[in-house]
């Protein structure tokens, strides 16, 4: 087995056409790979992304290999084309982040896994196959494992956002007082107008609690008050 892996890794670094194809073959697995687990959780960036963005990095990496060796005696740069990548991928991300009606940013880890995607094809590209693997299995352990952690951060976390429509403007002042009751301090308040027919008043609040055990007991008191219309933890 060690062989095989040894065999396979010194065939991908080398320059022929076998090598070629091993690292566009590679490049393709791991963009599947990283492209599955976002398509599956729904989010902007799916399978035919991830492996177009990791394939093209791969051929840019490539590319300037080939340059090398196809003028030996001209001065260039082998970095030149990888770090058109690096930067430029980042525009592709940024049209998967998206801020909603509520203040909530989303598409930040497919952006980030766009980005280390680029990495990774440049990896694969200039026949660095075994550092491109070993940071495709840790790209897929932070988005399956680490994942969870971030749900349990989230839920034992003292400080959370809540979005919360109110009655009328003036229920701001009266939600605040009952807050600075309880013991709980406000970080930050957004007040915006509802989009709804009624544009009823809506805040978006950063609160933080003493004790993380009030945060289930919070939410219910605030559903209990006679103002609020809508309250969604975000």
């Amino acid at each position: 087995m060690t062989g095989l892996w040894r065999s396979l890794m010194d065939a991908a670094s080398g320059w022929n056409t076998l090598a070629i194809f091993l690292r566009l073959v590679l490049a393709m697995l791991s963009g599947m790979a990283v492209g599955i687990d976002r398509g599956l959780k729904r989010r902007g960036a799916g399978v035919k992304t991830h492996v177009l963005v990791c394939l093209g990095s791969a051929l840019v990496m490539m590319t300037s290999e080939y340059m090398v060796y196809a003028f030996p005696g001209e001065k260039l740069d082998l970095a030149r084309l990888g770090a058109q990548v690096i930067s430029g991928i980042g525009f592709l991300g940024v049209g998967t982040i998206l801020v909603t009606g509520k203040n909530q940013i989303r598409g930040l880890t497919t952006a980030a896994g766009l980005w280390t995607s680029a990495c990774v094809g440049l990896a694969i590209g200039i026949g660095f196959a075994e550092g491109a693997i070993f940071t495709l299995i840790f790209m897929m352990l932070t988005l399956k494992v680490l994942t969870r952690v971030d749900v349990l951060l989230h839920r034992y976390a003292k400080v959370f956002d809540l979005y919360i429509e109110f009655d009328s403007s003036k229920n701001v002042s009266q939600f605040l007082q009952r807050m600075q009751e309880l013991e709980v301090k406000v970080n930050t308040l957004e007040l915006t107008k509802g989009k709804g027919p009624d544009k009823v008043p809506s805040v978006v609040i950063s609160i933080e609690m003493q004790k993380k055990r009030m945060r289930v007991n919070l939410l219910d008191e605030i559903r209990t008050l006679e103002f609020v219309r809508y309250v969604e933890e975000l």
